[in-house]
C-alpha cells in the first residue's frame, strides 16, 4: 500500500482518480476550496505548507488546472497568463515543493489534455500549456533523483464535462472520468517515467 496525495480530489476527474487509487492505497485528498486538506497550487508557499503538514508520501497526483478559452485576436495577456499561472505553473509548483517529501522510488503524475495534439479554435491557451507540461515532464524525468518517476496523463474531453465544453469539442468522442482515471493508476503503480498517457485518442 502506498501513500498517495491527490491534488484536485474534489473535481470530476480527481474524484474518479481517488476512487481508483483507494482500492489499494492510502489516499490523501486535497482540494482548492473544499476538504480536510486545501492548497492553492499557484502559490508555492501554500504547496510547501501542505506538504510540511502531510509529510513523506509515495506519490503525488495533480488533477487540476484552469486555462482560458477565447479567440486569440481578442485575448488579453492577463487572460493568456491564466493557463500559464494556473495549469502550468500550478503543477510545476507542486513538483518543485513536494520533491523532498516524495519517498525514494515514488512518483508524480500530472495532467494535460488532448488539445496538446488536437488544437481547436479558441483553445490556444490550452494547447500552449498542455505542450509545455509535456516538455516539463520529459525534461524532469531524466533529472529527478532517488528513482522518482514523473508521468503525464492527457485525456480527451470528459463525458461529465460536455455540458460546459461541448461547443469547443464538436466531433470529439468524450471519455468517462473513470476511464481516464485508469491512466493515473498505471502511472502510480507502473515503472515508466517521462511518459504521456493519452486517453481516448
Amino acid at each position: 500500500m502506498k501513500k498517495i496525495v491527490v491534488i484536485g480530489a474534489t473535481g470530476t476527474l480527481g474524484q474518479a482518480v481517488v476512487r481508483e487509487l483507494k482500492a489499494r492505497h492510502e489516499v490523501i485528498e486535497v482540494g482548492a476550496r473544499r476538504g480536510a486538506h486545501r492548497v492553492d497550487s499557484t502559490d508555492p508557499a501554500s504547496v510547501e505548507q501542505l506538504f510540511s503538514q502531510i509529510g513523506q508520501v509515495d506519490g503525488v497526483v495533480t488533477a487540476t488546472g484552469k486555462v482560458y478559452f477565447g479567440p486569440l485576436p481578442e485575448m488579453t495577456i492577463e487572460q493568456f497568463r491564466k493557463g500559464l499561472d494556473d495549469k502550468l505553473m500550478g503543477q510545476v509548483n507542486v513538483v518543485m515543493a513536494a520533491l523532498r517529501y516524495v519517498n525514494d522510488g515514488g512518483s508524480f503524475t500530472l495532467t494535460s489534455g488532448i488539445l496538446a495534439d488536437e488544437p481547436i479554435r479558441e483553445g490556444v491557451s490550452a494547447t500552449t500549456v498542455n505542450l509545455a507540461l509535456e516538455g516539463f515532464v520529459r525534461g524532469a524525468a531524466i533529472e529527478l533523483p532517488r528513482g522518482i518517476r514523473i508521468n503525464l496523463v492527457s485525456p480527451t474531453v470528459l463525458s461529465e464535462a460536455m455540458d460546459s465544453y461541448a461547443p469547443y469539442f464538436r466531433g470529439f468522442e468524450p471519455v468517462s472520468a473513470q476511464r481516464a482515471a485508469l491512466a493515473y493508476l498505471r502511472s502510480v503503480e507502473g515503472a515508466q517515467t517521462g511518459r504521456v498517457y493519452r486517453v481516448g485518442y
